[in-house]
């Protein structure tokens, strides 16, 4: 009988609003933190980039593996829970990128902010560039400065939580369950934001672990 491999578990978009954090025992915790750390710096060595594009490629085609799921349960505002945000945020972007768009532009509109040139889409921004917005985000974690790539996230989930709620407003009146939907995800995506801006900080003053 032929060896079975498991599949990288696949976070599709609905998912994103129902990811709810765990206490992991210590053991966990530390293997997380080791792994998120050791990956890192080995990517980052990679001059030539190729690890990085594998590494974006890979995930935004099979989905999150185990190590990724490992970090889901890592506090937040750590390293390990940074990087998970990021690839959460990869994921649900791919599996959805017209909602996506859609969000982000309504939010771009709405939020009086420097957050669209934070991000750093094009305007307005079709799907398909917001999947290669978030591809760029993400390889900047792995190739260019930490933090900003962290601060362009938590810009790019500002515009979204601010298009999610004045979407989730047009709908209240017609389709109270899809408003119900798009409010929860305003949250999440605003939650993110913070702590995404606050890992960034962390990271410039050697505090992210």
């Amino acid at each position: 009988m032929p060896e079975q491999h498991h599949r990288p578990v696949r976070r599709p978009s609905s998912a994103f609003d129902n990811i709810v954090g765990s206490h992991d025992p210590a053991e966990e915790t530390r293997i997380a933190h080791a792994t998120a750390s050791a990956l890192l710096a080995r990517v980052r060595a990679d001059e030539s980039g190729v690890s990085a594009d594998r590494l974006v490629a890979f995930t935004a085609e099979h989905g999150i593996d185990e190590i990724a799921e490992l970090w889901s349960k890592a506090q937040a505002r750590t390293l390990p829970g940074a990087l998970w945000r990021l690839y959460l945020l990869q994921l649900a972007i791919h599996a959805d990128p017209q909602t996506a768009a859609l969000l982000y532009e309504r939010g771009r509109v709405e939020l009086a902010s420097a957050d669209a040139a934070i991000a750093g889409a094009p305007v307005p921004a079709s799907p398909d560039e917001i999947v290669a917005l978030i591809d760029m985000i993400l390889r900047g974690a792995f190739r260019g400065d930490f933090a900003v790539a962290l601060e362009r996230a938590a810009a790019f989930c500002r515009l979204q939580a601010a298009g999610a709620t004045h979407t989730a407003d047009d709908y209240e009146a017609t389709e109270p369950a899809r408003a119900s939907e798009l409010t929860t995800r305003a949250l999440r995506l605003a939650s993110y934001a913070q702590d995404l801006s606050a890992a960034s900080v962390l990271w410039r003053s050697g505090g992210l672990a």
